[in-house]
């Protein structure tokens, strides 16, 4: 039987013999984690883990090549960090070299995952058919060995593994001769496989290990030199062997000395050289300063987390974002088992959202008053001051309730204040006792100041985002006429970016005991003004309803032009005679109806447009008459329905008609959430949306 250490070594080996193939910098992999969530790094050639902080744990739905990769299901190719930077800015942010990648999914019976494999920046802009076969065929060994593993495919380890590249052997004898040649050289020298364990190592970089020559190779490199556990020397660690260019990184060994390390790398590691630092080895890096005083273990970790965060609160525009994006970070960075984030509001505390905490916790923690000025909470926002607290003895002696309610061991209260003015708290805690580092309380400040800045502007965007909403609303009918004869359906979609009202809208309108008019339109732009617009053209074309489309398009038009506000409107009005089945037609530059006839078949109808409203007030528009027969279908649409970037209109009015034509019969409703629900749940909807559906009743009423 199997066990899940031979599983990862297979994985092992099988992202090895994919970095040779592919002749790769590095190669990673990444594999989802149960919680459907993450993508924990499983395993990594070409590097040591001590420097794989920025790839440790992805979130499946930042927008990052590897996530894309998993989430499309597709191979993601990247062929320079100016691309990177394009499409991925998070992704070129934390990953500041210059090289190419691709990214592509791994899928087992019962995992998935990610490969992805890096090449230095002098790689050629194209993916070659060797290396993208060599892609295909890993990711068929890896997807092979998650599917026949006997207990089940291994899941992510709790540490991601490296995968030491097969290194040439040497020639016998050799050894003391190298060895005899470094030491005459000034300086300390050391090489290190891809896995970061060292190969060889010559007296003077042993005599600063405090070990013998002889007991280095084999330890990893930070074992046997602990102060390169540092962000600085990770960076230029992971610079020098993405972009396969030398790179060097100062870094403090013990007070006031400095130690300069040169990195040489090449395909089977990387040679270093160590020699006391001098001005000249940091005259080049701005900020060396600056970060060099993190050299503890974990900061580097941090650093970048919080690197993370940043880029994405960048991104953040609701208030859920914000809390989302922030708790998770927050989680993964610090090992943390609980956030809450409450804002402050009327003189209580609301809950906006958290993190491993049962509902009824919250309902208990939700809409916590300022009663007690000493209870943490309230003191951390109240004086802007973070508390920590390390075990469950020390906050019993300020407050015995929260250990009880909470269940936690451990607790940070971060204000969360902006310029002075408290907006809210966050409250991070632990399972077990949790001391807390000068290091971390800073880094966890800081992480408080970001989210603060983040959930400020959300929540600016989120009052204006409502109120714009209910405008909207409010500017569109609340309720359409019910005529025999006649079923009616309407949908309206907002965009789903941008707190500015649109200009899209419909109405339905009983003229007689036998005639209903329909009409839809976009008013130009997204704002105020188009929203205002929108209102005006809707009770002209009300008011004027009745008399032939011809006019009531002329009469709007006229009334638009003298307003004079900048803004133009594309129009359709239709006239329908519900006894004789008959439909007048008339089109102000809106895009054509689509009539699906009571056999399935759709046609594009094509009533002669005229212009805009509001640019010539001496415009004619023509009516265009068509027979519509009982169980005829007349839909009316605005061109957020089926713009798509890089598509031709008329593609998309063409496959609109026939997504109509193959929506089975059913109630209008139907065919109305048929014809919307690719678009509900997408992240990119740059317009908003209206249709408008009637059909002639097929028994007549």
């Amino acid at each position: 039987m199997g066990s899940a250490a031979d599983g990862a070594d297979l994985l092992g080996a099988a992202l090895d013999r994919a970095v040779r193939a592919a002749d790769a910098s590095l190669g990673t992999l990444h594999l989802l984690a149960a919680d459907g969530e993450t993508l924990p790094l499983t395993a990594v050639s070409g590097l040591p883990v001590q420097v794989t902080a920025p790839w440790a744990r992805l979130f499946l739905r930042d927008p990052l090549p590897l996530t894309e990769a998993v989430r499309e299901q597709r191979l993601v190719w990247i062929a320079s960090h100016a691309e990177l930077a394009r499409r991925f800015p998070r992704s070129a942010l934390l990953i500041p070299y210059e090289s190419a990648l691709v990214a592509a999914p791994v899928t087992g019976p019962a995992a998935r995952g990610v490969l992805a494999l890096h090449w230095p920046g002098s790689h050629s802009p194209q993916l070659s058919a060797k290396r993208r076969s060599a892609v295909d065929t890993a990711c068929a060994d890896l997807g092979s060995v998650l599917g026949s593993a006997p207990d089940g495919p291994p899941g992510p380890p709790q540490a991601p593994r490296a995968v030491p590249r097969t290194r040439p052997a040497r020639q016998p004898g050799g050894a003391d001769a190298e060895a005899e040649l470094v030491d005459r050289l000034p300086g300390s020298y050391c090489a290190v496989d891809t896995a970061g364990r060292i190969t060889f190592a010559g007296a003077a970089a042993a005599g600063l290990a405090g070990r013998g020559a002889r007991d280095l190779p084999g330890l990893s490199l930070w074992e046997a030199f602990p102060w390169l556990d540092d962000p600085v020397f990770a960076e230029r660690y992971r610079a020098a062997v993405l972009s396969r260019q030398t790179a060097c990184a100062t870094v403090e060994r013990a007070a006031h000395q400095r130690v300069a390390c040169h990195l040489y790398p090449d395909a089977s590691g990387v040679s270093l050289r160590l020699a006391p630092a001098g001005p000249a080895d940091t005259a080049d890096r701005p900020g060396t300063e600056d970060l060099d005083g993190l050299g503890a273990p974990s900061r580097a970790v941090s650093l970048y987390d919080l690197m993370q965060l940043a880029a994405s609160l960048a991104e953040a525009v609701s208030v859920q974002d914000v809390v989302e994006l922030g708790a998770d970070r927050i989680v993964s960075a610090f090992g943390a088992q609980g956030v809450v984030v409450s804002v402050a509001d009327g003189g209580k505390l609301h809950v906006v959202g958290h993190r491993g905490y049962r509902p009824e916790v919250i309902e208990r923690l939700d809409h916590a008053p300022f009663r007690d000025p000493d209870a943490p909470t309230v003191r951390a926002l109240t004086t802007g001051t973070p508390l920590f607290y390390a075990s469950r003895r020390e906050m019993t002696e300020v407050d015995p309730a929260i250990p009880g309610v909470t269940g936690r061991e451990a607790w940070a209260f971060l204000p969360l204040t902006v310029s002075g003015h408290a907006v809210g708290a966050c409250v991070v805690s632990w399972d077990r006792p949790h001391p807390f580092s000068n290091d971390e309380r800073s880094v966890l400040t800081s992480v408080a100041a970001l989210i603060a800045q983040a959930l400020d502007r959300a929540r600016l965007y989120d009052a204006k985002h409502q109120l714009a909403q209910k405008l909207q609303t409010a500017l569109l009918p609340s309720s359409l006429p019910r005529v025999p004869g006649l079923d009616v359906a309407a949908r309206y979609l907002p965009a789903s970016h941008g707190m500015d009202i649109g200009g899209d809208f419909y109405d339905v309108i009983r003229c007689d005991e036998t005639g209903v008019a329909a009409t839809i339109g976009d008013v130009q732009g997204h704002s105020i003004n188009a929203a205002a617009l929108m209102g005006q053209v809707r009770t002209s074309v009300h008011a004027t309803a009745g008399v032939p489309p011809s006019d009531v398009l002329s009469r709007t038009n006229r009334l638009l032009t003298d307003l004079d506000t900048g803004l133009f409107t594309s129009c359709v009005y239709a006239s329908l005679d519900l006894v004789h089945h008959r439909v007048d037609l008339a089109n102000a530059g809106h895009l054509p109806p689509i009539l699906r006839r009571p056999d399935g078949h759709t046609e594009v109808l094509d009533p002669e447009p005229g212009l805009l409203l509001g640019i010539d007030r001496d415009t004619e528009y023509r009516t265009t008459a068509l027979h519509l027969p009982p169980g005829a279908m007349l839909a009316l649409y605005t061109d957020g329905l089926v713009e798509v970037p890089g598509t031709d209109i008329g593609d998309a009015i063409a496959a609109l008609a026939d997504l109509l034509s193959r929506t089975p019969q059913q109630s209008l409703d139907g065919v109305a959430d048929a014809l919307i629900r690719p678009h509900e749940h997408t992240d990119h909807r740059p317009d908003d949306i209206a249709l408008l559906l009637l059909r002639m009743s097929p028994d007549g009423g």
